[in-house]
């Protein structure tokens, strides 16, 4: 990145540290920086990743400290986004609400005190170490300081709502603005309860006083500007299991809160100086002009601990079985906002106060729970993973008598309220009268490559937009679309005309990830409740949209079984690479399979090794009463053939597959050959247009996996590389013996370039598209990873693709620039995966070490005394230094390899073209279009600079001419 370039972007009240003279040095980086051109707003994946290469650029350019301010309004996420960038980084991060003066409104900026944080900030700059005082919210004052070495904090972050003020600026290196989140999603919910009779601006100012006049000014000074959609999520759910404390039995709850067994089965106590006691008051408001009976999930829940506020908005939740399944969905809100909301017409409606104690143990809690107006106490296991909750229940010894019901629903069945969470069956006339509005025509359910809003394009403006995601605030309900009435109600609902007769409607809309998820769940317990099981559920889309990762936590949160489409591939289609041909499957056997499974029958299902293309054996499955449920994913999963036989369809696009498109349509508009995104969908996937997306229209649900695993935090995997040696035995000692497992990959990478993108004349993996061959299988990779120190951040996975798309991507003009051939022995105890890599063209093999928990990750590399041996290096950069130059081809391979990469190709775009399923007389772009595009764009750049030549060679003959007739007059 320029100097210049980093200058302007900082210059709006940032320090002023480029006193020095450019640098002179060439870059070795090929790509533009990241900072050069940033858009109005991006989404917060984006904007993470735009933060952590900001701070890295930053951190190259000066000398000393790199501050960071990410102010926003309350429940936007800023907090968020300040912990994930620091789990990377590795900074400090300096919460602006302990600098509160008072036990006033923590988002009052009298409130704040500035010249302790400026002094704090002052110090960290000038090298010396300082102290920041810790709030304590209970007791309302502060309580002491926690000391910050300089040394340790080559970057600081502040966070908090006024951190982009003023008083800060000047000592703010990066100014990241975050708005969403619950701000705006609170606005959407509150201007649908109470309609049109109040403007956008009188909303903001009741419920939020001091944004527009405190706040939102100092946002426009952000250079990185965040819209974050993203609210609750059962992505990463907290499962459940309550029931009454004389249930269990317990010691004295005052001395000893529990005894628990550990998996080796020793049994230890934890004291009540271990435990945490924390007393809330939990408040529900009701919207206005609403009933008493109205829904719960339509009311608004205010937390109070001490004098922090908390707001969810409804009873989010999911309940199967004995399981309570809830999102992350409170928010931290200022105390004006609660005041705001029953100044609007709110009506608090239940109030009661819940003491819990609690201990942690490992990634549990259990907890005891009274309830003042219940009079009752309850004992409370929460965990992330679904099994090891109820594993640690039955271990424990706590057989029930589970609770599902919310504290909520209990005190309005003691009022006598009826609950209408879940609204009436609709009656057959009513259904028959509303045929033609609930089954609307299909439509075509592509998502924009680019995902950034145009200013025209915003309603609002960008930091008050309540409606940014176009979603009414109330989630849609199911319900079928026929009902046959010659069966009255004589018919059981398990019987099988039942079943063929309800159908449901499908939903109005297309909707996100997150919401989707929650749908799909509801839909699996609205067909559990009305037609028995088993319920079966068919997730199709396109290679890479995340149907498969979608159809895991819909099987973590309902316990079910996942079968995918892949696993009835037919052998002798798949050694032919047609893994997206609808004739590679094997459809009597799978028909067989899920009849079996809608008569209750035990059924064998395949099961396919993708490293042999052939089936390894086939495995039982039987659907039982207690779960019920299946679900198929797959490409054609929602196929006329297959869905048939299905009860639900659900349909994902975007995913890698935006990404791949938004792309091509980039690296094309950089060599000036601007195409449309109907051109690249038709080369790159012409097998979705065709002979997927026709099937996908007509799904019950429709989800816009619109989440960016590229970029964001959410699926990091960290990764520590070396080439020091290491012995097999020291590997197994560091690994869990009881889940050790081993296997063995062969792959071949491909970097694509296409021709034209700046290269600074050498092959850089950021400006080429890597394919990944392994097994028969094609994979992705988009986008480099980020480094930081020692570690490279990566995504978990790759994405499988079809051999369709990397001929087509061929076809768009991409060339094969380089190959990197390798084998890799792999071991894994499901906490973290080593894997040994012999590259072909490197003497000694280089170890992986992989893991989600970075802690974890590093612990593994300092037992096997791989500290001081670590590259970030990637395996291209690593076989390009040790190839001398003059051996190098054009492209900037071994000549050798040439041979061998120019095979690959040819193999690759004869088998992607040879499918019949994928040829098309509506291509609009063919191989030979595809020469010849690219042949112009080459006459166009020659052109050009035969332009620049020859203006060049005019200047330069004439001062030629010029000089000799000076020095002729002279003479």
């Amino acid at each position: 990145m320029d100097d210049e370039v980093v200058q302007r972007v900082f210059q709006e009240g940032g320090r002023d540290y480029f006193q020095q003279q450019p640098s002179t040095s060439t870059s070795t980086s090929s790509s533009s920086s990241i900072l050069q051109s940033l858009p109005l707003h991006v989404s917060f994946d984006h904007g993470y990743y735009l933060l952590v290469k900001s701070i890295q650029e930053l951190r190259e350019k000066k000398e000393g400290l790199v501050t960071v301010g990410i102010g926003g309004p309350s429940g936007s996420g800023k907090t968020s986004l300040a912990e994930k960038v620091a789990s990377v980084i590795g900074c400090t991060v300096i919460p602006m609400e302990n600098y509160r003066g008072g036990t006033d409104e923590g988002t009052d900026l009298d409130s704040i005190d500035f010249d302790a944080l400026i002094r704090n900030l002052e110090d960290l700059t000038e090298g010396k170490d300082t102290k920041i005082p810790v709030f304590d919210f209970h007791q309302k004052k502060r309580v002491g300081s926690k000391a910050i070495k300089s040394a340790m904090s080559g970057v600081v972050i502040v966070d908090g709502t006024y951190a982009l003020h003023a008083k800060l600026r000047s000592l703010l290196d990066i100014r990241v603005a975050v708005v969403g989140g619950v701000h705006f999603s609170l606005l959407s919910k509150v201007r649908y309860d109470i309609g049109d009779s109040c403007s956008l601006d009188y909303l903001i100012d009741s419920i939020f006083p001091l944004f527009r006049k405190h706040i939102e000014p100092d946002l426009h000074h952000a250079q990185i500007r965040i819209n974050n959609s993203f609210v609750s999520s059962f992505r990463e759910a907290i499962y459940k299991l309550k029931c009454r404390s004389e249930l269990r039995p317990l010691k004295s709850h005052l001395d000893i809160i529990l005894p628990w067994q550990s998996p080796d089965g020793q049994s230890t106590f934890f004291l009540k100086d271990e435990a945490q006691t924390d007393n809330f008051i939990e408040m529900y408001l009701r919207p206005p002009s609403a009933n008493e009976e109205a829904r719960i999930n339509d009311w608004i829940k205010v937390r109070q601990s001490g004098i922090r506020y908390y707001l969810s908005l409804g009873d989010q939740r999911i309940v199967d079985k004995n399981f309570i399944i809830r999102p992350t969905a409170e928010f931290e809100v200022g105390r004006m906002t609660l005041g705001g909301l029953l100044a609007l017409g709110y009506n608090v409606v239940v109030s009661y106060k819940r003491a819990s104690t609690s201990v942690n143990i490992g990634s549990l809690s259990l907890s005891l729970e009274t309830i003042d107006t219940l009079g009752e106490t309850f004992l409370v296991l929460r965990g992330s993973d679904r099994k090891t909750v109820g594993a640690e229940a039955l271990r424990m010894g706590i057989t029930g008598q589970w609770l599902t019901k919310s504290y909520l629903e209990m005190i309005l069945e003691r009022k006598g309220v009826p609950r209408l969470n879940t609204p009436p069956l609709v009656s057959a006339t009513s259904v028959s009268h509303n045929q033609e509005k609930d089954i609307a025509a299909p439509k075509p359910i592509r998502t924009t490559p680019n995902l950034v809003y145009q200013l025209e394009d915003l309603a609002q403006p960008w930091t008050r937009s309540p409606t940014k995601s176009k979603m009414e605030p109330v989630l849609p309900t199911w319900h079928f679309a026929s009902s046959d009435r010659s069966h009255g109600g004589s018919v059981a609902t398990g019987s099988s005309a039942f079943r063929d007769t309800m159908k449901l409607a499908p939903m109005p809309d297309s909707y996100d990830l997150d919401r989707g998820l929650l749908l799909a769940v509801q839909g699996i317990q609205f067909l559990l409740e009305n037609k028995s099981v088993p319920v079966i559920v068919g997730i199709g889309g396109p290679s890479g949209s995340g149907k498969t990762s979608l159809a895991h936590k819909m099987a973590n949160i309902v316990g079910c079984e996942v079968v995918s489409l892949e696993s009835y591939f037919r052998p002798e289609q798949v050694k032919d690479f047609k893994y997206d041909d609808f004739n590679s499957l094997d459809l009597p056997l799978l028909s067989k399979n899920i009849g079996d499974i809608k008569h209750g029958r035990k059924t064998k299902i395949p099961v396919f090794n993708l490293e042999t293309g052939s089936r390894s054996c086939f495995k039982e499955l039987e659907i039982s009463e207690d779960c019920g449920v299946i679900i198929f994913e797959g490409v054609y999963a929602l196929h006329p053939e297959i869905r048939k036989s299905l009860d639900l369809w659900i349909a994902v696009v975007g995913g890698v597959h935006s990404h791949l498109i938004s792309r091509v349509q980039r690296d094309k508009s950089r060599v000036g050959c601007f195409m449309s995104q109907n051109e690249i969908m038709m080369t790159v996937f012409p097998i979705f247009q065709q002979h997927i997306e026709p099937h996908l229209v007509h799904a019950h649900l429709k989800i816009r996996n619109d989440f960016d695993p590229v970029l964001s935090p959410e699926s990091s995997l960290f990764v520590l590389k070396s080439n020091k040696q290491v012995a097999y035995q020291d590997i197994l000692n560091i690994l869990d013996s009881v889940k050790f497992c081993s296997s063995v990959q062969n792959f071949i990478d491909i970097y694509l370039r296409l021709p034209g993108t700046p290269a600074n004349g050498h092959i850089a993996e950021s400006d080429c598209v890597r394919v990944r061959i392994c097994e028969g299988r094609f994979a992705l990779l988009i986008r480099e990873p980020i480094r930081e120190g020692n570690f490279i951040i990566q995504p978990k996975v790759d994405f499988d693709i079809s051999i369709s798309t990397v001929s087509g991507l061929l076809n768009l003009g991409y060339q094969a620039v380089a190959y990197i051939e390798a084998s890799a022995l792999i071991y894994q105890d499901g906490k973290i995966l080593i894997e040994v890599d012999h590259l072909q063209d490197a003497p000694s093999p280089y170890l992986q070490i992989k893991g989600v928990n970075k802690e974890a990750v590093a612990a593994a590399g300092s037992a096997l005394k791989l500290d001081g041996s670590y590259t970030t290096k990637s395996y291209l950069q690593i076989i390009l230094e040790r190839l001398p130059l003059v051996e190098r081809s054009y492209s900037g391979t071994h000549t050798h390899q040439a041979a061998r990469l120019q095979e690959l190709v040819e193999s690759i775009q004869s088998q992607g073209g040879s499918t019949p399923s994928e040829s098309s007389q509506s291509r609009e772009v063919s191989p030979m279009d595809g020469i010849i595009e690219d042949m112009q764009c080459r006459i166009r750049r020659l052109e050009r600079w035969h332009t620049i030549n020859t203006v060049l060679w005019t200047f330069l003959m004439s001062a030629l001419i010029g000089y000799s007739l000076y020095q002729r007059k002279r003479q």
